[in-house]
């Protein structure tokens, strides 16, 4: 369970500024975005997070049919909400997203379930929900999927299409290049910034960016060790991720509320204010993101990763990156519970996360002469795994 937000959060004195953003064809979208994954335990339950998403300033809600009941629980939320003429200025933006494989007509059929379920004729968004692997792109581009996004579009059941992806910058890429998309759901998260080139090129291009999962897949920030709450003081670690990414200019951020206390963030955080330049992140948030660097650079001492990929491509396929990414938050920032949690998910969630963990390094040196640092990676590696290896863990919607 998500730690108690502090004091100062949950009781906010005043309503949100009426910040929106362009999202793809969405010209307002708050910066904050309902995420449906965790709401599941009933109708009341989402209820109640739909109506703190209200108070908050919220006008766009992430799903999908793969989050268990939760476009159920969703579309009932909503016609109580709608019965007491609770809904944000414009209405309610929805976004859910469709698995790819199906052939066309049963996933006409998962569409039209789906706008059932959430009792809406139309949806804002359509995403294809995790285009991971290069024939998950192909049906998307190529294959059923593009007929199925062509149509959506043509009936009016959709007004802009996306995708969701946990692959490989290069996939996502050309997802990007394929001009089939008009936004996209990324992991972008101030403990991993390595999309966030790819994300700058796609909002130049007016292609909506969605940063999804920061707080949990960005670290279990809402929950931080004591070490990254001292890195980070006299600001919480979750409202300098939640700056940082706004500051990037993504779109929109999700937040996955269990309950409606998990949304304070959205009605604490102001928007860019004339003093920090029209910047989300004031001078007293960039010293502390500097101190957080600072703290974990010494913790890390000459063992720190770089995260430049020259290392790659590994004769093993060891992900040597992602591996010692785990590496720098467990020793730099005390982030040991996060890292463990994913490190023990390799080869244990498909093509969702990494097949292959550093048990796997052979250390034959390949990857040594490139490393501009001079690390000892097969070192590190070994060290990753005995500091992390433990028991398997579960997707949160298995």
């Amino acid at each position: 369970m998500p730690a108690a937000m502090p004091r100062s959060l949950t009781n906010p004195t005043s309503p949100p500024p009426p910040v929106r953003r362009r999202f793809g064809d969405l010209a307002a979208v708050s910066p904050f975005s309902l995420g449906t994954m965790r709401a599941l335990s009933g109708p009341a339950q989402m209820e109640a997070v739909l109506r703190a998403a209200a108070a908050a300033g919220i006008n766009h809600i992430e799903t999908a049919a793969a989050y268990g009941p939760a476009e159920t629980f969703l579309g009932q939320g909503l016609a109580v909400l709608e019965r007491e003429a609770i809904a944000p200025e414009g209405g309610w933006l929805i976004t859910s997203k469709i698995m790819p494989g199906p052939e066309l007509p049963e996933a006409k059929q998962q569409l039209c379930a789906m706008l059932k379920r959430l009792g809406v004729p139309q949806l804002a968004g359509l995403a294809v929900h995790g285009i991971n692997r290069s024939d998950h792109l192909s049906w998307a581009t190529r294959g059923p999927g593009a007929e199925l996004l062509a149509w959506a579009l043509g009936e009016g059941l959709v007004a802009q299409v996306g995708f969701s992806s946990h692959g490989s910058t290069e996939l996502i890429e050309a997802a990007l290049a394929s001009g089939q998309f008009r936004f996209c759901s990324l992991h972008l998260h101030l403990f991993d910034q390595a999309r966030l080139p790819v994300a700058r090129a796609a909002l130049a291009d007016g292609i909506g960016v969605m940063a999804i999962s920061p707080a949990d897949k960005g670290g279990r920030l809402y929950d931080p060790p004591p070490e990254l709450l001292a890195d980070c003081a006299p600001h919480h670690p979750l409202e300098l991720a939640y700056r940082f990414l706004l500051d990037q200019g993504v779109s929109t951020l999700t937040l996955g509320a269990e309950q409606p206390s998990d949304l304070a963030w959205a009605n604490a955080l102001a928007g860019p204010s004339a003093s920090a330049g029209g910047s989300w992140l004031a001078p007293e948030h960039r010293a502390a993101l500097a101190n957080l660097e600072a703290a974990a650079r010494e913790r890390l001492a000459a063992g720190r990763c770089g995260q430049c990929r020259a290392c790659l491509p590994c004769p093993n396929e060891v992900p040597i990156p992602a591996l010692l990414r785990l590496r720098n938050l467990a020793v730099g920032h005390g982030m040991e519970v996060f890292a463990a949690e994913r490190y023990n998910l390799i080869n244990r969630a498909g093509h969702w996360w990494e097949t292959v963990n550093a048990s796997a390094c052979a250390s034959c040196g390949a990857c040594l002469p490139r490393c501009p640092l001079g690390l000892d990676i097969p070192g590190l590696l070994a060290d990753t795994h005995q500091r992390l290896a433990a028991a398997p863990g579960r997707r949160l919607w298995d």
